[in-house]
């Protein structure tokens, strides 16, 4: 193992999983639009946040989650509106 150097300070982590059983999912509610919008808004005012798709986050009924890191905060059923609030966030 090694360490990997990195100009990120912070991940926010967007669950993009899609469950083929029917059962709820962030996919079935935006969340691949909504991560692309949220990794355009940050690139432009908090370089040093990553915004990364991620797999289940076990809370598909709250969903879309976002989880921002190392703050561990989690929020469910963001929409677009919620970016700012996000952005406010993250960038602290």
């Amino acid at each position: 193992m090694i360490t990997v150097e990195t100009k990120y300070r912070k991940l926010v982590l967007v669950c993009t999983n899609c469950r083929d059983d029917g059962r709820e999912c962030c996919m079935a509610k935006g969340s691949v639009e909504l991560h692309a919008k949220l990794k355009e808004a940050l690139k432009e005012v908090a370089p040093h946040v990553r915004v990364v798709k991620s797999g289940c986050l076990n809370a598909c009924s709250a969903g879309a989650t976002v989880v921002v890191m190392p703050e561990n905060a989690w929020f469910g059923q963001v929409t677009e509106e919620d970016i700012p609030e996000i952005i406010r966030i993250a960038s602290l």
